[in-house]
């Protein structure tokens, strides 16, 4: 069979389609990536390289869309290089930006609480709602 050594399969970032958007203050752009030998490349990998590419940190830089032609050996997707990691966070969609950084584990309470609460709180009017998500069911 064929034994390639994946450690030396590179790739190889070509971007297309180049634009300044001011208004979103970011870069914007089309890339295509050449991973010959290599089933896909990780985004934070991307991001890495197109950081150096336009001299910014990675921090900043976005990728999706990623399709991968037929035969592999090429993927083409979409890439947003912005000005500063707070216009990134105020212009960026919140499912990508949590992609890119995943919440650190916040407290879920159980499915079955959620929906018994939600009922108990169907039962009641105003503000005795909050009582009785708090806990017990207040007077009705």
């Amino acid at each position: 069979g064929r034994c390639t050594k994946m450690a030396e399969a590179t790739c190889t970032l070509r971007t297309r389609k180049f634009m300044t958007n001011r208004l979103l203050q970011r870069k914007q752009m089309v890339v295509d990536v050449l991973h010959p030998g290599r089933p896909n490349v990780p985004k934070d990998e991307l991001r890495e390289l197109l950081g150096k590419m336009y001299k910014t940190t990675k921090d900043v830089v976005t990728c999706f869309g990623f399709r991968t032609a037929y035969g592999g050996g090429k993927s083409t997707g979409f890439a947003l290089i912005y000005d500063s990691v707070d216009i990134m966070k105020k212009n960026e969609p919140k499912h990508r930006l949590i992609r890119i950084d995943p919440p650190k584990d916040t407290k879920k309470t159980a499915r079955k609480q959620r929906k018994e609460r939600k009922n108990r709180q169907k039962k009641v009017r105003g503000t005795a709602k909050t009582k009785v998500g708090a806990g017990k069911k207040g007077a009705v």
